[in-house]
């Protein structure tokens, strides 16, 4: 076991938020989804993975599993409201579905 683990972890958690803003800009600046963005959003799993740090929910939201894209409504994927079952669709450009739960 290492002397410093948390301080280890912290250092990885801020790595990780920093990467996946530094993706949500640049998606949000190029307005589509490009391989730079991709890389960062793989990267900052490949820390958590490795840190056992687990995935943080805004992340879990906002990235597309099957293609690690950066999700923005009306830019990168639609959004669709299921009212009925109580959840949101985030449809990606891949064709993977995201459905986020708002009501129990």
């Amino acid at each position: 076991m290492v002397k410093n683990e948390k301080l280890l972890k912290s250092i990885a958690q801020d790595r990780v938020a920093r990467l996946f803003d530094m993706a949500k800009d640049r998606t949000l600046k190029l307005g589509s989804n490009d391989p730079l963005s991709k890389r960062y959003v793989g990267i900052a799993k490949d820390i958590s993975t490795h840190y056992r740090i687990p995935a943080d929910m805004r992340m879990k939201a906002e990235v597309c599993k099957a293609c690690a894209a950066v999700l923005i409504p009306g830019m990168t994927c639609s959004v669709r409201l299921a009212s009925r079952v109580g959840y949101l669709v985030l449809r990606c450009k891949c064709g993977e579905e995201k459905h986020i739960f708002y009501r129990r």
